[in-house]
């Protein structure tokens, strides 16, 4: 079984010491939005979509197919997954950036749900970065002895936040949820985090005014996409690799690179900085998925998992970037 390299005072907590992944599980919702369907309303072509973004389609989720539907679906995969009974989960991490009620916290309804009465929850808002924020929280719980097992949920439902005439967004957002089960290990599982968060770039993505604004006025998420293509290049790219030197895992032995499914050029491009080899398998789900926000990531791994691309025992590098902006980066051993 591969290892990487932990961070030197977490390496003496929990049952084994370490962290890692036990279980993943993903939910994609039933309709296949392509191209042509949205052309109309953003005056585009399907030539144009792919071409700017590498998105071929996207699944919107239908009225039924809530965040909390979608978190709970996924999440009972990756406890299957990880032969994990829910009674047995200590601390529930929610990420979402698309969830429209401010309380009660969704990670509680979906712990409740699932039967995981003996766990704590808490949700988590850091946007296209917030699993690989939530991973890095779960593993530290878990490094520190204060958790067994933590289950770790992205779930988006991006189309209640974007605007569907909107011509820079509308067509690179979509709707799923992801999940994994981080639990305790004899050898380390889970690399630390690069982490890092920029203020001076937080106007590049935000909501256009607060829910409940005055005005009455629905809120739309707005994204300058340059900016934050030139920010992923500069800033993003380097700390995934200070991510594979930090876990002492060298380019060309990594089994799979996993970045937030944002935009295939930003993927190509951050391959190719790495100098990855030619046996690391590169994600690119959102070919057939979009950006699904913080469920991108998860459902991203499974892809790979499911169609043979990755396997258990490799060496994979996460990286969340986004809103804020910030980002997170890791590399895990998969299960």
């Amino acid at each position: 079984m591969r290892t990487v390299r932990t961070a030197r005072h977490a390496d003496t907590g929990g049952a084994g010491g370490h962290s890692r992944i036990l279980g993943i599980g993903g939910y994609r919702p039933w309709r296949v939005v392509a191209n042509t369907e949205l052309c109309a309303a953003i005056d585009s072509t399907d030539e144009w979509i792919e071409t700017r973004s590498g998105i071929r389609e996207r699944r919107f989720a239908a009225p039924d197919e809530t965040l909390h539907s979608m978190a709970l679906a996924a999440a009972g995969k990756a406890l299957a997954a990880a032969g994990v009974d829910p009674r047995e989960i200590d601390l529930v991490v929610l990420a979402s950036m698309s969830q429209l009620d401010q309380t009660p916290p969704l990670s509680v309804r979906v712990a409740q749900a699932l039967g995981a009465r003996a766990a704590a929850a808490i949700d988590l808002s850091a946007a296209c970065a917030g699993f690989c924020h939530a991973i890095a929280i779960a593993s530290d719980a878990v490094r520190a002895g204060s958790a067994r097992n933590v289950l770790v949920i992205g779930a988006e439902r991006m189309t209640d936040i974007v605007e569907r005439t909107d011509r820079g967004s509308a067509f690179l957002f979509a709707d799923g949820a992801g999940a994994m089960v981080v639990g305790s290990a004899a050898a380390p599982g889970i690399g630390p985090v690069v982490r890092r968060a920029d203020g001076a770039y937080s106007e590049a993505l935000r909501m256009t005014a607060p829910w409940g604004d005055s005005a009455g006025a629905r809120p739309w998420m707005r994204m300058d996409g340059r900016r934050i293509f030139r920010w992923a290049m500069d800033e993003v790219a380097p700390a995934a690799a200070e991510a594979l030197r930090a876990a002492d895992v060298s380019p060309a032995d990594l089994g799979a690179f996993v970045p937030h499914q944002a935009n295939l050029r930003i993927i190509d491009l951050m391959a190719e900085r790495l100098g990855l080899g030619p046996r690391t398998a590169v994600a690119q789900d959102v070919v057939r998925m979009g950006n699904t926000s913080a469920a991108s990531i998860p459902l991203a791994l499974e892809t790979l998992l499911a169609e043979g691309q990755a396997g258990s025992g490799d060496t994979a590098l996460l990286v969340g970037f986004g809103a804020g902006l910030n980002y997170a980066a890791q590399v895990v051993v998969l299960p």
